[in-house]
């Protein structure tokens, strides 16, 4: 059953990255495209004169913060790899969803397979991206120190360890909490937003939009980004409780050949 489940996860997984990759191509990379030219903009901006004789200097400097078609990887190219990139992290969530969901299945949560692959997918965005991202947008290109990014990245990593603690948190909280479903579903809420709300308040606040960069666009890049995480989550937990569904009723009608494998 194992075996089954995982490669159900894999396939399911591509098929939601490559939809969330469709839906960053329209609504991300324009946005992308915009920051990026805001940032060669005013490294031309703040390139020495070339009259003062410093023109090679100039263009070195200006080179050094191209994305366009003269960057290493030029932009056709990366907006290509945008679903293989989309892709692969549909195979790898996909792949830890399935051995999760192997684990839960009639221990945590609705008793129909295709009910708790929705409500664990729901969960798993909202402890893995949801949680990290309040206190953490996303960025566009042209915002933030790259002097900083190991530090960025660690305190993100680290609301998504609190994240799937308050996680687990709930879920023990709720399973203990006696009365009807309406007692279990605040208690678990509860149980969830203490530490998440403590660690938001704790983490410290990172904050390196530059001065005069469009709150519009800083915004709708932001907006973006958070839809393709919930385009990929939504599409991921339809599917794969369709599939989880159908792959019951099969084994329900042919017992005998529905055989754990």
């Amino acid at each position: 059953m194992v075996r089954t489940l995982l490669a159900r996860g894999l396939l399911v997984g591509l098929l939601a990255g490559l939809i969330a990759g469709a839906f960053a191509f329209a609504f991300g990379e324009p946005r992308v495209d915009h920051a990026i030219a805001l940032e060669e903009a005013a490294a031309q901006a703040e390139a020495p004169d070339p009259d003062a004789g410093t023109a090679e200097h100039s263009h070195a400097e200006a080179a050094e913060h191209s994305h366009g078609e003269d960057a290493v990887v030029g932009r056709p190219v990366q907006k290509a790899g945008l679903f293989l990139a989309t892709g692969l992290y549909g195979l790898a969530v996909g792949g830890m969803f399935a051995l999760v969901f192997a684990g839960l299945r009639g221990r945590v949560g609705p008793r129909s397979d295709g009910r708790l692959a929705v409500a664990a997918a729901g969960t798993a965005f909202a402890a893995t991206i949801l949680v990290p991202f309040v206190k953490y947008p996303a960025n566009p290109p042209a915002v933030g120190d790259p002097d900083t990014i190991n530090s960025r990245t660690l305190l993100y990593v680290v609301l998504i360890l609190v994240g799937l603690a308050a996680t687990a948190i709930a879920v023990a909280t709720a399973r203990r909490v006696d009365g009807g479903p309406w007692a279990r579903w605040t208690a678990a809420a509860v149980a969830f937003l203490v530490p998440v709300v403590a660690a938001w308040w704790l983490l410290p606040t990172v904050d390196e939009v530059p001065e005069g960069f469009p709150a519009t666009l800083l915004w709708e890049f932001r907006l973006a980004s958070l839809g393709t995480q919930l385009v990929f989550w939504a599409a991921f937990g339809v599917l794969f409780g369709w599939a989880s569904d159908r792959a019951e009723r099969r084994s329900a009608a042919h017992p005998l050949v529905a055989a754990p494998s």
